[in-house]
């Protein structure tokens, strides 16, 4: 997902002038860009436009999540976290998190989040990304600020954002990777749905990232849509087999899935809450074949499941699932030693929403208006749902936790 344009300058004037935090100036600049932000999935299109209604919004307090049964440490691998605290400003302009590092210790306290990968994708390249990095360099920082969880970035630019790059983004990307939390590059990509920059342009400077990216030996953070062929060739001819990658947010086919889990052996694919949306049928299926399953038979209009939408209806207007459906779970494979489940978890906050959420927020109207980190245990659950017996939320964890360290060390 792309983040949100930021100018800096702008913000810190403003910062000045009035004595107001920092990142909440900041929040405040990027309201206008968050609603016109490049959504990753055409089901978010329809409905990150829809202004709603004031009294369709759940409270503040309907994000502190209730605890989930699962025991296992969250790592969330791919998250915007400037793009998500500016979404809860303007949900909430009078919310109690007046920092993003507030917003941390209120939401994610007691809630076992371990590490994040924040990702920055902009061009030009937002100067914010200093001032979080620089402010968890310590372990003192980490626990003052953070609130204990360990904080890492990725730095790219978006296919979105391809026709922008240049020389100078570049540079500021290559300094940004010398950084000690830096942990990789991206995301980038091609996504060939919205053609936001030309296609030739894209698989240029697709091209030109990949090459940095692998000399430096930094981890790969992929975004692609519905280019699966120069994707694939792209990936092939500039990337070392054995290089470690991670395909975010994954829904394309599961056949072009299949072909770079078995090119690259440390290729790893990315599971955000989209896996419990009715419509998307591939990521459910290649996660099934990981683990020695088939497909699932293709759905029909009548199959009932989640809503398709960014962050789903709660069960009132659509059935909260805690595991998938039958249509994504037929036949289930077992828990068969030495099939290795090669995915890492995201939420690509604070979008995606995962639709068997609302099953544990009980006499909630609405709407959540934003995906954050704390959610991780349900998409692992639905995962669990799809994989079969032997399978729960906090095995599916564990191996993804193990999976992140693979891919990005941390």
């Amino acid at each position: 997902m792309v983040g949100l344009l930021l100018r800096p300058a702008s913000a810190i004037r403003l910062h000045r002038a009035i004595g107001a935090p920092l990142h909440y100036i900041v929040s405040l600049s990027l309201r206008r860009t968050l609603l016109s932000s490049f959504p990753t999935h055409p089901t978010q299109r329809r409905t990150m436009g829809k202004k709603s209604k004031k009294n369709n919004v759940p409270t503040e307090e309907h994000l502190l999540l209730p605890a989930h049964a699962s025991t296992a440490p969250i790592v969330d691998t791919h998250t915007h976290l400037a793009s998500t605290y500016a979404a809860y400003r303007q949900k909430y302009p009078a919310g109690k998190c007046a920092t993003v590092y507030e917003f941390l210790q209120h939401f994610y306290r007691d809630r076992r989040v371990e590490a994040i990968v924040d990702v920055w994708c902009e061009a030009p390249v937002q100067k914010l990304w200093r001032e979080f990095a620089d402010s968890a360099l310590t372990a003192e920082d980490r626990a003052s600020k953070w609130g204990g969880t360990e904080y890492y970035f990725v730095m790219g630019v978006h296919p979105h954002e391809a026709k922008l790059y240049n020389d100078e983004v570049e540079r500021d990307i290559l300094e940004a990777m010398q950084h000690p939390r830096c942990v990789g590059w991206g995301e980038m990509g091609l996504d060939y749905h919205y053609d936001n920059s030309p296609r030739e342009i894209q698989r240029e400077v697709f091209t030109r990232q990949l090459r940095q990216a692998v000399k430096l030996g930094k981890p790969l953070t992929i975004h692609t849509r519905e280019a699966d062929d120069d994707a694939e060739r792209i990936l092939k001819e500039e990337v070392p087999k054995d290089h470690k990658i991670h395909i975010h947010c994954f829904t394309d086919a599961p056949d072009f899935g299949q072909r770079l889990l078995d090119h690259f052996p440390n290729l790893y694919i990315g599971v955000t809450g989209v896996v419990t949306f009715s419509t998307n049928e591939d990521t459910p299926n290649i996660i099934r074949r990981m683990v020695g399953g088939v497909d699932a038979p293709r759905m029909t209009n009548t199959d009932s499941g989640a809503s398709d939408s960014t962050t789903t209806p709660p069960p009132s207007t659509t059935p909260a699932l805690s595991t998938a459906p039958a249509s994504l779970t037929a036949p289930a494979p077992s828990a068969t030693p030495g099939w290795p489940l090669r995915i890492v978890l995201e939420t690509d906050a604070p979008f995606m929403v995962p639709a068997n959420i609302y099953g544990a927020l009980s006499g909630m109207k609405g709407r959540l208006p934003l995906c954050h980190t704390a959610m991780v245990p349900w998409t692992a659950e639905f995962v669990a749902g799809i994989l079969g017996d032997g399978w729960d939320a906090t095995r599916v964890m564990e191996v993804a936790r193990t999976n992140a360290r693979t891919v990005y060390g941390i």
